[in-house]
This record gives C-alpha cells, structure tokens and sequence, in this order.
C-alpha cells in the first residue's frame, strides 16, 4: 500500500463498497483505451507509407492542426515531431482563419486532427490549404468524413468506444490520436537515421544531452592543473604533485613528453606494503606503467563507462602523440551530471 497526504475534512466519504467501484472503473478505463491502441496496428496500411513519404519529402515544416483535446494532442505530436528530427509547430485551427494561416507556406505539409472529421474551423481553411497545394494527412475517426476525403493521406483512427462511460469525454480517441502521431515520429526519425546524438542537439539542457554532447575535452584538468612528473623523480616528489593537483594520481613521462606510466593513491598503498623509502625510490620503480587512457575528443559518456569497466576512478588524457594534455575522475563526471 502506498502512503498518502492526509485531507481530512477534504476527504471524500466513501459509501461501503465504493472503493473497489472507483478501482474498477479506473481499471476499465485502461482496458478500453488499451484495446483502441492495439487496433491501431492493423491499421499502419498504404496511407501510413504515402502519409511518411509527404513527410519526409517536405522542404518547409509539418504544420499540425486541431481543435479542443485534438489541439492538446496535435501539440504534442508537433514536439515530438521536432524533437525527433521532423521540424514541426502547432498552429490552432481557429487562429488560422484570423490571419495564422500565414504560417504555413506551399513547401509545408499539414498534419489535421480530427475525430469527427468535419470540425468546423479545419474545414473553413481547407480551401486555402487546397489553393497553398500543401499535401494534407489527416487522422480521423471516420474514413467518409469530409476532411478524411479531401486528405491525400488519411489515417484511421476509430474506436470502439470512448473510456467515458457517457461516451462524451474524448478519451480513448485522443489517445489512438497521440500513439499514431508517435508511430509517425518513429517511423520517420528510423527513415532519416536520426541517432542519440542528434536527439540530444535538441535536448542540451537534458541529462541526454549532457551524456551525448559533453567530450572529455569540457570536462579534464589541462595545464597547470595536470599533475605531472618526469622519469626519475623521487617518489615523495611525485606524492607532493598530487596533492598539489588533488586528483589522486600523476602522470608520469619520458624526456621527450611522451606517456611513460601514472601513478595513483592505488599505487601508493601498494609501495607502502612494500614498506619502499619515500625519498629515495624513483616514481619508475613503483609507477604502472600500462595504464587505460582516453583522448580529449571521446564523450565524457564513454570515459564514464570506461572507468567503470576498469574498476578505475581517473583517466589519462593523451593527444595523437601519446602525451598527457589533460586528467579526469569520477568526481568531474559527477560535478559535470554525466554520472
């Protein structure tokens, strides 16, 4: 049982029995609205491939109209569509006719929504939109309507029933609307081979975003904020460094730059096993000296997974010359929203 907020005198009285009513209803509603999604599938026909064809062939925008709860939907649809690599707005059927119309242009393709298909403001702009030659796909309830048989694609989407027992409230019919207008956007985000990447350019401010944009290179100490010795230094010298840069390893390089080894507060606690004297043992002898590296241009995403894989809580950045340019943990991933 899930806890909930106390309402007190703001709390309905149930009548005995009523509880398990009110679950039951609430239970049909997703039975019936379940069945009408399911329908849809023998529905993905001809029109559906002529209704992508339109789409994907459009050099200007997928304008969506509706009205009411079909206006709701049809927003939605429009941002999932764009979101998705279909660029796509709503525009509001009766805004239309008081100069909106002016928004859709002949390289469009307008997406109209309407269970009905005759609500009114829709077909008061479709002579307009016929005079535009703008391809017009419509999702309807009923194939003999008119805006259904104006349509150069027209997809079904009837139902058996509304979930409103008074069969009034739009229900189960805006809900096969928003699922075919979702079997568009996927069907044409799979034909344009949109990838996570390009999801995540329209969503940069997500958590998707920050995995899929932010490199390695945004992320890793640089400069003089790398810790770094050469061949050679006593280990104390090399313990000095890290604490200065604070990142729990160094790395650790031949006269000429190039990465010879790291070495980490792993490392470390090894060499004191060992029981080795801090000031006179070179970093040589105790450093690893095939270390996991990753280059400043890889997704912080892949570096976090990496360091995962590994049992390893920092990286090595090196350049196509194998030379340290930069340093990462975990903790930068962590201050960065990766992890």
């Amino acid at each position: 049982m899930t806890a909930r907020r106390y309402l007190g005198s703001r709390q309905a009285d149930l009548a005995p029995g009523e509880s398990e009513r009110i679950q039951r209803l609430g239970r049909a509603v997703i039975e019936t609205e379940a069945a009408a999604v399911t329908a849809l599938a023998a529905r993905i026909d001809a029109a559906f491939v002529i209704a992508c064809q339109y789409m994907l062939a459009c050099a200007g925008r997928i304008v969506v109209l509706g009205m009411g709860k079909s206006g709701h939907v049809g927003g939605k649809i429009a941002a999932t569509l764009a979101s998705t690599g279909s660029p796509a707005f709503f525009v509001h059927p009766g805004e239309a006719s008081h100069g909106d119309l002016g928004m859709i242009t002949p390289q469009d393709v307008v997406l109209a929504i309407s269970n009905s298909g005759e609500t009114e403001e829709l077909l008061r702009i479709l002579p307009i939109l016929k005079r535009l030659g703008v391809p017009l796909i419509t999702l309807s309830g009923r194939r003999e309507s008119t805006l259904a048989r104006e349509a150069d694609a027209s997809l079904d989407i009837s139902v058996a029933s509304e979930a409103c027992p008074l069969g009034l409230a739009p229900t189960s019919s805006t809900t096969a609307a928003l699922v075919m207008g979702d079997a568009l956007a996927i069907a044409l985000l799979e034909s344009r081979g949109f990838t996570a990447e390009d999801f995540a350019r329209s969503h940069p401010a997500g958590a998707l975003g920050r995995r899929l944009l932010l490199r390695v290179s945004d992320v890793m100490h640089r400069g003089e904020r790398l810790p770094c010795v050469t061949l050679g230094t006593p280990l104390l010298a090399t313990l000095e460094e890290m604490s200065r840069k604070g990142l729990g390893m160094s790395a650790v390089i031949d006269a000429e730059g190039v990465l010879a080894g790291i070495f980490t507060d792993g490392d470390l606690r090894r060499a004191l096993d060992r029981r080795v004297n801090v000031h006179q043992t070179p970093i040589d002898t105790v450093m690893t000296r095939h270390c996991t590296t990753v280059s400043a241009e890889a997704l912080a995403a892949e570096a976090l997974q990496l360091m995962e894989s590994k049992s390893i809580n920092g990286l090595l950045v090196l350049d196509a010359a194998r030379r340290p340019v930069g340093a990462l943990n975990m903790h930068d991933l962590l201050r960065a929203g990766v992890v």
